[in-house]
């Protein structure tokens, strides 16, 4: 078979790729090893979520009497774990119907790139085939990064896939990483009944987000039990036993932790062996695969996005890298209008579903001083919220940053109740180089916990009504 744009992976950058190709017009097919939606909808962002919903419930169960409700509850952690893979499923079949929809072939197995135009794909049943196209779109995610120290076996020492189905719930656990993979699992293995320690090798947690936003979730999960090693590194586990003995250097010497489970939450790293990269000639460098800004590698008419290539590794990057690619193929082939914008990578929002909630975008504090910004900067309590009052969510705040010469808006931090759906005011008023001057001039309904950031911007500028 032959056609105009084949993709190579399924996930957020892949499947939306073939579908923003196949709406201009292309013979599109995509080449998938394992199910549609990729690690996203399988293994990562959506099933998290779930996990982390049904968290939320406990929690909620849990401090019933304080909104004058009296509740008692259990979990069932196999129901738990079994709703989330529920839903997974059911989203992942929804990539199959989008699939059917818009014409796209979806060719099951592993791809590997063979020649320009050509790609070979090795089927579950042993036999191959080759399959051409004008256009390739590598687009094959990421994995769990395995620490040399921390060798993972799936039972002992695990990756977030294994998190995310355990036969049973452990009594202990070891966190090793506190980016969002890592606070979110503690969170949710904290509010099933689990003892949650952090090993975080950076000096705090959640070590890219804003200073302020990092001292509020450690004040936090310490209130809720989690223990939290800033400044460590799990150098040795040994798994002999019926647990797991991590030993654990610290500032202060080393220590050696036991826990039932170790979780690896240190990242994620390309999957780009044994897709045909070097017998072609396609560049890469620190495990990414090299691109321009719009997803060409160094060999004409193949492409890359998503977690293979460098910046953020998140599922509505890899969704947007693919749009533009796309795009840019149909501008040269006059299937569409313009040339695409380049994806401004300071303006990408990053949120993490652990409660309390983070979400960020643009720059910290900190980076706005060293990019040589003079700033005006707001920080607005959720404890003043009349809405989160009413909620019972009283923990975090709205921290904004603007450039005191201009009024630009450089940068949105915030850690609460709901605010993962709050940030997206921040990055199309950035995108459409927004003023604190228009935002407070803006309605802002209320009660909502959205008005907090013109409370916040409010006290930037010295104009604080609630505060």
């Amino acid at each position: 078979m032959a056609y105009d744009v084949l993709v190579i992976g399924s996930g957020p950058g892949g499947y939306v790729a073939a579908i923003r190709a196949s709406q201009l017009g292309f013979k599109t097919a995509v080449i998938e090893k394992e199910s549609l939606g990729g690690v996203c909808l399988n293994w990562g962002c959506i099933p998290t979520k779930a996990l982390l919903k049904s968290a939320q419930v406990m929690e909620y169960i849990k401090h019933a009497e304080a909104y004058g409700i009296e509740a008692s509850g259990k979990q069932n952690f196999e129901k738990v774990i079994k709703r989330s893979r529920g839903v997974a499923d059911k989203m992942s079949k929804g990539v199959q119907f989008l699939m059917k929809k818009n014409k796209i072939d979806v060719i099951m197995g592993f791809g590997k790139v063979q020649g320009k135009g050509k790609v070979e794909v090795s089927k579950a049943d042993g036999t191959k085939e080759v399959v051409e196209a004008k256009h390739i779109i590598i687009a094959t995610g990421g994995r769990s990064r395995e620490l040399p120290s921390l060798k993972q076996d799936g039972k002992k020492v695990i990756g977030y896939r294994e998190a995310m189905v355990l036969p049973q719930q452990p009594k202990s656990m070891i966190v090793v990483g506190s980016g969002a993979i890592g606070v979110e699992f503690a969170y949710f293995y904290n509010s099933m009944g689990t003892k949650v320690t952090i090993v975080e090798f950076m000096p705090r947690i959640v070590p890219v987000e804003d200073e302020d936003i990092s001292k509020e979730l450690e004040k936090s999960y310490k209130k809720s039990g989690i223990e939290i090693m800033t400044n460590a590194s799990v150098e040795s586990v040994d798994t002999s036993g019926s647990g797991v003995k991590a030993k654990v250097k610290t500032a202060n010497g080393e220590v050696t932790l036991e826990a039932d489970i170790v979780l690896s939450a240190a990242g994620v790293v390309a999957n780009i062996e044994g897709i045909g990269l070097e017998e072609n000639g396609i560049k890469t460098d620190k495990g990414r695969i090299v691109v321009d800004k719009f997803y060409q590698t160094s060999v004409p008419g193949v492409y890359a996005i998503g977690d293979c290539v460098p910046g953020q590794a998140l599922a509505h990057v890899a969704s947007k890298e693919g749009i533009i690619c796309v795009e840019n193929i149909g501008y040269a082939e006059k299937k569409y209008h313009h040339q695409p914008e380049a994806l401004d990578y300071n303006n990408v929002p990053g949120c993490t579903y652990c409660t309390p909630e983070i979400a960020s975008v643009g720059f910290t504090e900190k980076a706005a001083k060293e990019a040589g910004y003079e700033i005006k900067v707001g920080k607005f309590p959720l404890s003043v919220s009349g809405k989160a009052q009413a909620a019972g969510a009283t923990e975090g705040f709205i921290k904004v940053i603007f450039d005191a010469k201009y009024g630009e808006w450089l940068g949105t931090h915030m850690i609460g109740y709901n605010v993962t759906e709050m940030i997206a005011e921040t990055v199309v008023a950035r995108k459409l180089e927004t003023t604190y001057h228009e935002v407070l001039n803006s309605i802002h309904p209320h009660p909502t916990i959205s008005e907090g950031i013109k409370d916040a911007i409010e006290v930037a500028y010295g104009e604080a009504i609630h505060l």
